[in-house]
């Protein structure tokens, strides 16, 4: 299948460049998180996965996040690369919103650097951000990816795009 890639313009990286399979690296991106007014994550140490088709997704050091706001879910995944993911609940304000946290308590080796740093889904947030702009989520919800100016896609997620 040929999938007709958007143009990259200048300083701009194609996330079809991406590796396959996907890859952990330390990054020093200020990564931030805002929910009604509370800072929920803050953290210039985090671990980006990077994935052919797909934005990078961003692991941040428990240190760097409010834990006191988030609430171990029932809820678990599997990720062919990673390993079991457990998931996390966010309680504010007399409100839980389920699920937008996951983190791999015990990773594949490859990914070793990922042990108990969360990434988070941008989309039920007020505020996310990577170096001050703001994110758009990765579409399709069920991946946790964060889509800034410097990415050019397609990303993974739009319909259509199951079997890329």
């Amino acid at each position: 299948m040929t999938i007709a890639r958007d143009p990259v313009l200048p300083g701009q990286t194609s996330v079809w460049d991406f590796p396959r399979p996907a890859i952990a690296e330390r990054c020093a991106r200020h990564i931030r998180i805002e929910h009604r007014g509370q800072v929920i994550a803050d953290t210039r140490a985090s671990v980006r996965t990077l994935e052919t088709s797909h934005p990078p997704s961003y692991y941040i050091p428990p240190d760097d996040v409010t834990m006191a706001l988030l609430r171990r879910s029932t809820h678990r995944s599997f990720c062919e690369w990673k390993g079991d993911a457990v998931y996390y609940d966010l309680v504010l304000d007399g409100e839980t919103h389920c699920d937008v946290a996951w983190s791999y308590p015990a990773p594949t080796r490859a990914f070793a650097a990922l042990r108990d740093h969360l990434a988070f889904y941008a989309a039920p947030f007020d505020k996310c951000t990577v170096d001050g702009e703001m994110v758009v989520p990765q579409p399709g919800g069920f991946y946790g990816g964060w889509i800034t100016a410097d990415l050019a896609g397609p990303f993974k997620g739009v319909p259509g795009s199951r079997y890329w």
